[in-house]
């Protein structure tokens, strides 16, 4: 992670955090609107038409979600490396513009902008929560495991809504359990950098990719001590130790002269 201050991390997860403002203002509408509205059968932003008992409150609400998901960013990617930490960034972006739009545009308002906006919050939330997972699992695994399982959710979620596969959750409650584990993924990886950035800073661990690769370097070295351990054994030459030629041998001129064959030997007894 890049050396982000203290002040950054605290900030940053505040932001996350207040990003559960969201259901309160749901309900609290919700209950003001009463059995007009039903969160199973009926999407969340009908609770920003006219059709709500308080709209403006509900369309606050998400203008204010797209900002602090939007300020959550600006603080705490820098804290995010490598690819998972630059998806982050680029997911975060669609998610908060994205959730501004449906409060910008309501659904009795100006409906393309308004479905475009939902969608681009819907399917960048659940990517994000699945970056952050990836940038944060060498440093948490129980935190990075957290945010892959509410990524999928939101994801698979976002896709049955989308194909109108809604008849066992109802279309609002599918559209719900798209939309509910993003501010909820939101919170905990907030929360869970801030306690990061707090702690002294270690080594990440190393990824399984990276063990399994030392893994085969330390089985051939091992292999290759064994044979040549074996080699010693029996006598075989070291292929690693220069060998000797005839050229490097003493030359043996104790008996034998070959200018002078009859010659007497030079070897004294």
């Amino acid at each position: 992670m890049a050396d982000v201050t203290p002040t950054r991390y605290r900030w940053g997860a505040i932001a996350w955090l207040l990003t559960l403002q969201f259901f309160v203002v749901e309900t609290v509408v919700q209950l003001q609107t009463g059995v007009a509205h039903s969160r199973a059968d009926d999407v969340i932003s009908q609770l920003g038409t006219s059709a709500s008992a308080a709209p403006l409150l509900m369309n606050a609400s998400f203008v204010v979600q797209g900002l602090l998901i939007g300020a959550g960013a600006v603080l705490l990617c820098p804290a995010l490396t490598g690819l998972g930490g630059r998806l982050a960034a680029a997911f975060l972006t669609a998610a908060a513009v994205g959730v501004v739009l449906v409060g910008l545009f309501p659904l009795d308002g100006q409906e393309d902008l308004h479905q475009a906006g939902a969608g681009l919050h819907l399917v960048g939330g659940g990517l994000t929560l699945l970056a952050l997972a990836y940038a944060v699992r060498p440093r948490s695994e129980a935190l990075g495991t957290g945010l892959a399982l509410l990524g999928l959710l939101s994801t698979a979620m976002t896709v049955f809504f989308a194909l109108g596969i809604t008849s066992f959750l109802g279309e609002g409650g599918t559209e719900r359990a798209s939309a509910y584990p993003v501010p909820i993924g939101l919170a905990l990886a907030g929360a869970g950098l801030w306690a990061l950035g707090r702690r002294p800073q270690t080594e990440p661990r190393p990824s399984r990719r990276e063990l399994r690769a030392r893994e085969r370097v330390e089985r051939a070295e091992r292999a290759r001590e064994r044979d040549a351990a074996l080699e010693a054994a029996v006598g075989l030459p070291d292929p690693t130790r220069p060998q000797r030629t005839p050229a490097d041998a003493e030359p043996d001129d104790d008996d034998f002269d070959p200018e002078d064959p009859w010659a007497a030997s030079r070897r004294h007894t």
